[in-house]
Order: C-alpha cells, then structure tokens, then sequence
C-alpha cells in the first residue's frame, strides 16, 4: 500500500494512507500560503498534489469498473504480444494485471529508496547547507556521512529522508 507523508515548512504533519493525510490536513487550520504545504508520496518521494475540499465532486465516470476501482487506460503493445495475452487464463486485463501484481511484490529496483529521498530531498531541502554533500553521501550509501551532513537539519526532515533511502 502507497503511504503519504505531508509537512509544513519542515514540521512532519501526517504520514498514513492518501484519505488520512487529506483528514488530518483538513483539520488543521490553513496555512497562510499553499507552498507552505509539501505532501510526498513515500514510495517515490515525488511531491503530490492533494484535494482537500470537504466535498469533493463525483468525477465523471468513464470506461472500466469504478466501483471495483478500474480505471480504463490505452496500452500499446506489438501484435505478438497481443496474441499471447489472448492466449492467457482470463484474457488480455487479467494476465496484464497477474504480471504488474507479480511485479510490484518482487523487490524494488535497486536505488529506488534513494532515489525517492533524492526527490524528497530536493523538494523540502534543497537550499539546506551541505545539501549537495548530503546527496553524494546518499548516493554512495554512506549512511554515516549522509547524517553528519544533515545533523543541523531539521529532525522530520532528515528521519524522513533516512527512512526512505535507508528503509530495508
């Protein structure tokens, strides 16, 4: 499951399902500027972008299964391709969904733990002293060098960043 993290400024706020961080954020009280808000999705670390309205509007439904959560997308693949998925049990949707299922429980490529903090990182410290010595560091897995060089950063900060690059 796809956990979220929000921070404003740099104080960690939420961490937990999209649903629960939008809650959480809808409690608060509104910051004075919306870039005051930095939400971040924990498994790439790219910045997100929430609706926070109480009620949202029922988006226009469109192909696919809705109330099952499927969303109708164009896939292009070669004719071969084609032919083999007619071939597989349940069709062509069934067999592409077994085979990103399968995907997504084998381990992560290797480096994607930083390279999601790289993208937090740049998004919420990027103008951080030592910044840059931060990023080698992370990218030479050299966890030791890469806390001394964020010590003076703000704890939420860099806990977060550490339990992204270095979660395993």
């Amino acid at each position: 499951m796809t956990t979220y993290t929000a921070f404003a400024h740099d104080m960690w706020i939420a961490s937990g399902t999209r649903e629960h961080v939008a809650q959480t954020l809808r409690a608060m009280d509104a910051t004075p500027r919306a870039s005051d808000l930095l939400i971040f999705d924990d498994r790439t670390g790219a910045q997100i972008d929430l609706d926070l309205r109480e009620t949202p509007e029922e988006p226009a439904r469109g192909p696919g299964r809705p109330r099952l959560g499927v969303t109708a997308r164009e896939v292009t693949l070669l004719p071969r391709h084609w032919d083999w998925l007619a071939t597989q049990r349940g069709g062509a949707s069934a067999s592409l969904r077994r085979i990103v299922d399968a995907a997504m429980k084998g381990d992560a490529p290797a480096g994607a733990g930083r390279d999601a903090a790289y993208r937090f990182l740049s998004a919420i410290a990027g103008d951080r002293e030592g910044f840059e010595e931060a990023i080698r560091a992370l990218y030479a897995d050299d966890r030791p060098r890469f806390e001394a060089l964020t010590a003076n950063w703000p704890v939420a900060v860099r806990d977060h960043a550490l339990g992204l690059a270095w979660s395993g």
